[in-house]
């Protein structure tokens, strides 16, 4: 039977009960980004390569090409898709856009081991400022707690902080990379072994070691000459702030070694961790630049959720309740059967009609094996 019982790796098929939580966490986030003023958009599920190449590696895209040998591929994710139908349109700026979408990563990236998963997201565009990095904060704080996510740890860092450092330490494009790498790693080793002062060796290492909130601001602000770097550093105070002013403050931790990628986001980045999963389950930031591919300049702050990961992580906490089908089976006499479970689907009851005849006894074992809590049995009009 070759491979036919079989999903492709990193795709999976999900069972009913998980299906319809799943719907039920949607609803949640769908409601919630509505109350924020976030409408929802779809786009398709296919992209023209062009559309991307310039963000992802292109070996993280499944690949084809249509019937005209244009080169396509399916969407990596919510962020670009969004910013090129808002690039197309003349609408007034500030504009807000949700999403709950299927994502394709042939790289396995961002959705833990899966190629395939479901993400939920917001992107703010037209709208620069520290309030408008807060709000997608909150909502993304916001987002994880509505669909039960309590223990929740939101790590902010600034891509603007490690620029303005690299230029204030006068360290040259190629070196940035190795202490990219080492601050994102802590590898607090390979910083020891720049050819740099050891005042500035011990500024990197502060960096690697990061992870309190205004005390790291604090600790660094005295080290900074870069007007950027310091601007940045007050970006991330005012989104404590506002953070504190949500009661939100005890979710947030400043992490200046969080450094996402330097072509794509532009200033404040942030990821969001819960436990019993060892990937990100939300992950955002400013990218003020990548309207610029597509012609325009948009300033833009977003993030995402990954509802895959997000349930993955519910069940391994025990907060999964599974979705339920139908309460009610009605079997018997057809007729009459049939007429029961219109009235009680009426009254908002799901309920199965038998269609297969089958006796009371077999309904009753039905019932049981399938977690029907209620079996009516017609004998001509009577239960």
């Amino acid at each position: 039977m070759g491979n036919k019982f079989y999903t492709p790796d990193g795709f999976n098929d999900q069972f009913p009960g998980i299906c319809g939580f799943k719907r039920e966490l949607e609803s949640k986030l769908r409601n919630l980004f509505l109350l924020n003023g976030y409408e929802e958009i779809e786009t398709p599920g296919v992209e023209y390569f062009d559309v991307y190449k310039e963000f992802v590696a292109e070996e993280m895209l499944y690949k084809f090409t249509d019937g005209n040998g244009r080169l396509l591929c399916n969407r990596y994710d919510g962020t670009i898709p969004a910013v090129r139908f808002c690039a197309g349109r003349n609408d007034q700026y500030p504009v807000r856009y949700s999403y709950i979408e299927n994502m394709f990563r042939a790289g396995k990236s961002g959705g833990g081991k899966l190629s395939g998963f479901t993400q939920g997201g917001i992107e703010l565009l037209g709208a620069s400022g520290t309030k408008s990095d807060a709000e997608v904060l909150a909502i993304a704080i916001k987002s994880a707690l509505e669909i039960g996510i309590t223990d929740l740890q939101v790590s902010i860092g600034q891509v603007k902080f490690y620029k303005g450092l690299m230029r204030q330490l006068g360290i040259g494009q190629e070196e940035q990379i190795k202490i990219k790498n080492a601050i994102a790693n802590r590898d607090t080793v390979t910083l020891e072994k720049l050819d740099i002062s050891k005042e500035d060796k011990e500024t990197l290492q502060l960096l690697a070691e990061s992870g309190g909130t205004y005390d790291t601001i604090d600790m660094m602000l005295p080290r900074v000459t870069d007007e950027d770097a310091k601007e940045a550093l007050g970006n991330l105070r005012e989104i404590l702030d506002i953070m504190g002013n949500y009661g939100f403050l005890k979710y947030v931790s400043v992490d200046l070694s969080l450094i996402e990628s330097l072509d794509y986001y532009t200033g404040m980045v942030f990821k969001g961790y819960t436990y019993e999963v060892g990937f990100p389950i939300i992950s955002g930031g400013r990218y003020d630049d990548v309207a610029k591919s597509f012609g325009k300049d948009i300033e833009a702050v977003g993030f995402s959720i990954s509802l895959t990961l997000a349930i993955t992580a519910l069940i391994r906490q025990e907060k999964y309740i599974p979705a339920k089908g139908a309460s009610v089976i009605v079997g018997g006499n057809y007729e009459a059967a049939s007429a029961t479970a219109e009235s009680l689907r009426a009254e908002g009851t799901p309920v199965i009609l038998d269609t297969t005849g089958m006796d009371e006894e077999a309904l009753e074992n039905y019932a049981k094996e399938k977690g029907i809590e209620t079996v009516m049995y017609m004998d001509g009009g009577n239960v």
